[in-house]
């Protein structure tokens, strides 16, 4: 069993017996999205640490996407809720990088690979995606992508 995957169990344990219910749900869903994506597939397998960061990379995104879905239709206390438990999953995400963090590890990427036009965007931004490693959304390494190579 990977040690992320253990310490989200332990964690939920914790708050169980704390009666922490809003640490508890989420991570009793964020658990529940790691064992669907352990029997996606043909056979039933563990995760890796970095597969399970992928899990709860893409659940604190659902959740961040729901708060705003909430807030904009003036459901206050349901995006509440979402963003509370955003913060949560966080917790076992790494930190975020700055905007000049990901300008320089994207200029890197792109002169390693010797990136330039618009056809290399594909190959650009999976060279970016790996330097980044995570640590960033998706979206935020496109745009710096697009914006370095002139798009």
């Amino acid at each position: 069993m990977s040690t992320l995957k253990d310490r989200l169990t332990a964690d939920m344990r914790a708050a169980l017996k704390a009666r922490d219910e809003l640490t508890t749900s989420t991570l009793r869903m964020a658990l529940a999205a790691v064992g669907t994506a352990e029997v996606a597939g043909k056979a039933k397998r563990e995760l890796t640490d970095d597969e399970v960061l992928a899990v709860l990379t893409r659940e604190a995104k659902k959740r961040r996407e729901a708060a705003t879905a909430f807030a904009d239709a003036g459901r206050t206390e349901q995006a509440a809720k979402e963003t509370a438990e955003g913060e949560v999953l966080e917790r076992y995400l790494p930190s975020q990088l700055s905007d000049a963090e990901l300008t320089e590890l994207v200029a890197g990427a792109l002169a390693s690979g010797g990136f330039t036009g618009k056809a290399q965007m594909g190959p650009a931004m999976k060279a970016a995606q790996a330097a980044v490693a995570g640590r960033a959304e998706g979206g935020r390494v496109a745009a710096e992508v697009r914006r370095q190579l002139g798009l």
